[in-house]
């Protein structure tokens, strides 16, 4: 993973524009370095972006987003990183409000956030 043991505290699971090298170095300043994994009981839809910073940043009028089903087959695959608490709230600031962070664990047993539909209801 890409931050030093000592300042990476969170990790953070992403199936979408956060593994864009142009939004990585946007958002952190930075590349981040991962490691593919993948959310288990996810499936993955599309979400028109309207906020101007994130579409200049991205590039893309469309991003995906998990929406929680529960069900064994659905998965989304993606990248964890290990960052810091300061670029963890870098990441909550680029992200829209249709996108809630929630905590998860991933196929390989790592607890991680990731940003799922705001529309579902919490899945805890």
């Amino acid at each position: 993973m890409s931050a030093s043991p000592a300042q990476a505290t969170e990790y953070l699971f992403s199936y979408g524009t956060l593994q864009l090298e142009a939004v990585q170095l946007a958002t952190f300043g930075r590349l981040l370095a991962g490691q593919a994994d993948r959310l288990p009981g996810y499936r993955l839809t599309l979400l028109e972006i309207r906020d101007a910073a994130v579409l200049a940043t991205s590039g893309k009028t469309h991003h995906p987003i998990a929406s929680f089903t529960g069900l064994a087959a659905d998965g989304v695959p993606g990248t964890v990183f290990a960052i810091t608490a300061a670029e963890l709230a870098h990441a909550d600031a680029y992200e829209v409000s249709d996108y809630r962070r929630e905590r998860v664990r991933l196929d390989s047993g790592q607890d991680a956030w990731v940003y799922v539909d705001a529309r579902d209801g919490a899945s805890d």
